[in-house]
């Protein structure tokens, strides 16, 4: 049985490292060019929110599409982005049914009877 799962240590342990290794050879790009120009701010991070998920589909078809600015202000920017996707929900309020719960005797078990009320 140990023998069992000291192989299987061995296993995860050699993938793991193979897994360093093969993205340690990784090409990386030169950051300098992305960082030249204009510098996007909480607006131009909410417009990228917005137009995120058709940015997306732009991605999965062309390599020079991209969802996030790299050459942003920082946190204001990321800000703007999470509010412009919808992250924390701000905008999913009206489409929310409200729900009235009704408490049911069954066998003297108590169970929540929810229905939708428009």
């Amino acid at each position: 049985m140990k023998t069992l799962r000291l192989e299987k240590g061995l296993l995860l342990l050699s993938f793991l490292i193979a897994v360093v290794i093969l993205t340690g050879c990784a090409e990386s790009e030169a950051v300098s060019t992305c960082l030249s120009g204009h510098t996007y701010g909480f607006f131009g991070g909410l417009w990228h929110g917005f137009i995120a998920p058709f940015d997306f589909i732009g991605m999965l078809f062309n390599n020079k599409i991209t969802m996030y600015a790299q050459n942003n202000n920082g946190g204001l920017y990321a800000l703007g982005f999470l509010l412009g996707s919808g992250g924390w929900g701000f905008f999913g309020g009206k489409g929310v049914n409200r729900v009235r719960h009704s408490g049911v005797s069954f066998q003297s078990q108590k169970f929540d009877k929810a229905e939708i009320v428009d």
